[in-house]
């Protein structure tokens, strides 16, 4: 079973996933879509970028929308990382450093000192400690629209490489939940795994697949319904076919789910009711590949642009996977 001991004292302290940004074409259908449709609330507005927060949150964003060419490709830009204090963000430049990874420190709109650098694959990755401040907006229940989504989860990602992925992550000390394996009794395989820091099923996972790419951002709602009132919001307003799966509930994590892309394909998972993983000792949950209930644990597949489209980072090669195994499939 693929466990780190659980005595490790991670090189610096990484609090949650926050915060993605990425390009779109047209700024103005984005805005339509994400703070008309979804229900994101804007904390700033400018020329070629939009500035999107969750009614939860407190930082200034979660999720930024940049306009890109309209020739090229809407992409993913960067996937953020709180830390827990600025010396964590030195700690952390260090230890990427050591490892012959890129390292600045430029100077981030609406964010404090900002770390970027990337992981072993290319993937672009930012970490922080402090961030511009919005008005809390949990209880200004009149200022809710479509599924009341309540802050930013987790990052799924494609990895041509889960093993690696998997060992270097949990070197930054994130934890093993779940993970889904093949059943190659004398050589099993790392497929997928799920992997948190801030105490529920992930903050960040890694799926077998042509990458590194985003596969999905996943935001947290306050309950099932309001991942059902989307679907009824999205169905009457010209969004229909940007439900690409669901609604449904996971066999991994428990959660119930949607997703949804945008007018420029990128994925998100409408996702709640996971449960807690605080608890040191936690021991991690073993899927088969080829169980059905892994994907559904209702017995449903998921379409094959589930497995096969995700977001590309810019100027980032896009390999493929090691791992051959195909899951099931919905025809």
């Amino acid at each position: 079973m693929p466990v780190r001991p659980p005595v490790f004292t991670p090189p610096f302290n990484v609090v949650r996933a926050s915060h993605v940004e990425l390009t779109v074409r047209d700024l103005a259908r984005s805005r339509a879509f994400y703070v008309d449709c979804l229900g994101y609330l804007v904390s700033a507005e400018e020329p070629e970028a939009l500035y999107l927060r969750a009614v939860e949150e407190r930082n200034h964003h979660s999720i930024v929308l940049r306009e890109g060419q309209k020739e090229q490709a809407p992409a993913a830009h960067a996937l953020g990382f709180k830390v827990a204090s600025d010396n964590d963000l030195d700690r952390a430049a260090d230890w990427f450093k050591r490892r012959n990874l890129p390292t600045a420190f430029p100077d981030v709109p609406h964010q404090g000192r900002t770390l970027r650098t990337a992981d072993i694959t290319g993937m672009p990755l930012e970490f922080y400690f402090k961030m511009d401040q919005g008005e809390r907006m949990l209880q200004r229940y009149s200022a809710y629209q479509g599924a009341r989504i309540q802050r930013i989860d987790h990052i799924n990602c494609f990895t041509p490489d889960v093993q690696a992925s998997y060992d270097f992550y949990t070197e930054l000390g994130f934890r093993l939940t779940e993970y889904t394996e093949t059943d190659d009794t004398r050589d099993p395989k790392l497929w997928a795994v799920w992997l948190h820091r801030k105490g529920n099923v992930h903050d960040l996972a890694f799926t077998n697949g042509r990458g590194p790419r985003l596969h999905h951002i996943g935001v947290w709602t306050a309950g099932t319904l309001d991942i059902l009132h989307l679907c009824d919001v999205m169905a009457t307003s010209g969004y229909l076919a940007n439900m690409e799966r669901g609604p449904g509930r996971h066999g991994i994590s428990n959660a119930f789910f949607l997703y949804i892309r945008d007018p420029d394909g990128h994925r998100i998972e409408l996702f709640t009711s996971d449960y807690l993983t605080v608890d040191p000792d936690l021991e991690p949950l073993r899927w088969s590949l080829t169980d059905p209930q892994r994907q559904t644990l209702w017995g449903h597949p998921a379409p094959k642009s589930w497995f096969e489209e995700g977001s590309e980072f810019p100027s980032v090669p896009v390999r493929e996977p090691a791992l051959e195994a195909r899951p099931v499939v919905a025809r």
